[in-house]
């Protein structure tokens, strides 16, 4: 009798080198611990809701009233009401070559991440993008078989890019640059004068930009917010942004990319975008009807992110109380919702950040993001969410600073 052979099904093995550890073990842990009965304080992502920011009732209202559009399919490329508000909240960036058929909807920028990878990357292809990154970017370069190449962001220049690594990066392999501005994890804002540098050197190489835009407008202290679209109308440049964390809303999956510039040497890109998105037969319409409403509309995000707002204030305590841990440093946010505090590995004995987290929250039920999950290569750093209540958030970092009090990782 011939001998069974049992087949087993791997996981794809362009899959082997990608990770989202925002949602990777610890998370898994998290849940076994929720099983058990211990409460979990989740400050690994950048959700919302359970925080009680909540979109603006407007939005609600606008949805409701015209919930009957939402029953059917969208055109393709997205709702042409969403899609014109688009185009002109890039005029107002002073975003000037921007046509409206070159603006995409779709189920969240994670969505339009992939769509453009899948239609822009080649194997072979290598893409520059900064480090630490958000990781969705190299998962998706990976799995459509180009190769993320990073350049470092340099923590003693307030997170900024090292642009001289950057160009010691470029290959004639090299074909695009992914830039986050407005930065996750670190809270940097790139200034206009560093991206003017980087549109020079995407000139000089002809490399186009991706330029992830998603906290635009979640700034704090009076900074700017430019958007590299409008620096340099010669180049192509594709800017992605969308509803999830200005405007509170995550679970609607509403996002887009606006492909600017020269897009004269990028029809073949463009035409695959288009033809990915007639395949997914449009973005959700829920998301797609409140745009209109929300980029026109009273922005109540700067609400939060005043003097005296609510994001605000959770900013200014969690970093004090962070910086006063000993063997803890941090650079202030100046936009996102994020602390990347750097951790004296060697006070500590830290030579894995993810078990570090890992004994962190089997003993005081807080979940963190260690920074190898943003494709940061030492393990001296980890993001934390500072959307919680002050007395949440004030509670979650004193267990920190006390089991920092006397840990030693094995």
């Amino acid at each position: 009798m011939p001998k069974i052979i049992r087949r087993i099904f791997g996981k794809a093995k362009r899959l082997e080198k990608t990770n989202y550890d925002i949602r990777g073990p610890l998370l898994d842990k998290a849940k076994e611990l929720t099983k058990q009965g211990h409460e979990i304080l989740h400050l690994n992502i950048g959700n919302t809701a359970p925080f009680g920011l909540l979109p603006p009732w407007q939005m609600i209202r606008f949805l409701w009233d015209n919930i009957k559009l939402t029953f059917g399919y969208t055109e393709s490329k997205g709702l042409t009401q969403a899609r014109l508000a688009i185009l002109q909240y890039y005029e107002t960036k002073n975003v000037e070559k921007l046509d409206f058929e070159n603006i995409f909807c779709g189920n969240g920028v994670s969505d339009e991440i992939a769509k453009i990878c899948e239609s822009f990357i080649n194997p072979g292809d290598e893409i520059l993008v900064n480090s630490p990154d958000y990781p969705l970017w190299s998962s998706k370069i990976i799995a459509f078989g180009g190769t993320p190449v990073y350049y470092f962001c340099d923590e003693q220049n307030e997170w900024l890019p090292d642009l001289e690594d950057l160009k010691s990066k470029i290959t004639d392999r090299t074909k695009a640059i992914v830039i986050i501005p407005f930065n996750n994890p670190t809270g940097a804002i790139i200034p206009k004068e560093m991206l003017l540098q980087i549109c020079q050197i995407a000139r000089e190489h002809q490399l186009a930009i991706f330029s992830d835009e998603i906290y635009d407008k979640i700034i704090y202290d009076g900074n700017e917010s430019i958007s590299i679209a409008s620096l340099a109308d010669d180049l192509l440049i594709v800017t992605l942004n969308g509803l999830s964390k200005a405007y509170r809303l995550p679970g609607w999956r509403s996002g887009w990319a606006a492909i600017s510039g020269n897009t004269e040497i990028a029809e073949g890109f463009i035409q695959g975008m288009k033809e990915l998105h007639d395949q997914s037969l449009g973005a959700n319409a829920l998301g797609q009807i409140v745009i209109q409403s929300a980029l026109g509309g009273y922005q109540s995000i700067f609400d939060l992110t005043a003097t005296n707002g609510r994001l605000y204030r959770q900013r200014e305590i969690g970093y004090k109380l962070l910086t006063s841990i000993p063997g803890l440093s941090c650079f202030k946010p100046k936009s996102a919702l994020y602390f990347f505090p750097r951790i004296d590995t060697e006070r500590f004995n830290i030579i894995s950040d993810e078990q570090f987290l890992l004994d962190f929250l089997e003993k005081h039920y807080v979940l963190l993001t260690p920074g190898k999950g943003f494709n940061w290569p030492k393990p001296d750093h980890f993001r934390m969410v500072f959307l919680p209540h002050e007395d949440d958030l004030i509670e979650a970092i004193n267990r920190l600073g006390n089991f920092l009090s006397t840990y030693k990782q094995k």
